[in-house]
């Protein structure tokens, strides 16, 4: 009668069953793993795209975590401004007349939600009002560079609302929070005001200034830019003038007869 025999299995033998074993657990973790993932992401954007204030605030998180690795880089000598406050959008009922007036128009020409042309246009006055260039050229100037988008860029180193060469404003972008605070709108309008500014007091007057800061612009080509500025400016003016008028001169109630 023959003997059964166990057949014999070498170590190495065992040692790939149990490789392999090993790596089929793997792959199986991991699928299930990976299609976690995909679900909770399905679950995130269905969430954002129920709740957008969740979303505005996970943006204003992701844009602030940006800036403080800008700031986290920047080199230790180096002393940041104070930055362009990360509240882009201001209520209208803030405004005053004059700016309120200005931003409905701007709003109604260019097609721009008037909450975050509020925050330019407080911006502007401020600037305007430190540097004695007046709020509405600024405002102008935007205009006719970017039409009010941030993320404009005519060249390859213009950028932003007032297409400040970034190459030429390294420097002073840095102290606002690297190279990419030229599309900070509230940065880039501050950095872009003092240009002008310089510009305006070096030639003696706001039409040569103006001239003088075309020159710096990828429009510099274009004839008509100082014109088409200048042209926004009186506009904007004459808005902030009924205004002032207004406001001096208020209406006078009708006399009652007896």
């Amino acid at each position: 009668m023959a003997s059964t025999r166990t057949p014999a299995f070498s170590w190495r033998q065992i040692t790939h069953v149990i490789a392999s074993d090993i790596r089929e657990g793997f792959v199986e973790i991991t699928r299930h793993g990976m299609a976690a993932v995909g679900l909770a992401v399905i679950a995130v954007a269905i969430t954002f795209a129920a709740r957008p204030d969740m979303q505005t605030a996970a943006n204003e998180f992701v844009l602030g975590w940006i800036y403080a690795r800008q700031n986290d880089g920047a080199a230790p000598s180096t002393v940041a401004e104070p930055g362009a406050s990360r509240s882009t959008a201001v209520a209208t009922q803030a405004l005053t007349p004059e700016q309120k007036s200005v931003t409905q128009w701007l709003s109604r020409k260019y097609r721009i939600s008037p909450e975050p042309l509020a925050a330019l246009v407080t911006e502007a006055w401020s600037v305007g009002e430190r540097s004695q260039v007046p709020p509405t050229l600024i405002l102008a100037v935007i205009a006719v560079e970017s039409n009010f988008n941030p993320f404009a860029q005519r060249s390859d180193s213009h950028r932003g609302l007032m297409q400040i060469d970034s190459q030429t404003q390294q420097d002073t972008l840095s102290r606002f929070g690297g190279p990419l605070s030229v599309f900070d709108p509230l940065t880039n309008l501050r950095v872009g005001s003092r240009a002008l500014q310089s510009f305006i007091q070096e030639a003696g007057s706001i039409e040569d200034g103006l001239r003088a800061y075309a020159q710096t612009s990828p429009q510099a080509a274009d004839s008509t830019y100082t014109d088409r500025v200048l042209s926004e400016y009186k506009l904007l003016e004459r808005l902030v003038e009924a205004q002032t008028t207004s406001a001096t001169n208020p209406p006078r109630a009708a006399s009652k007869r007896p």
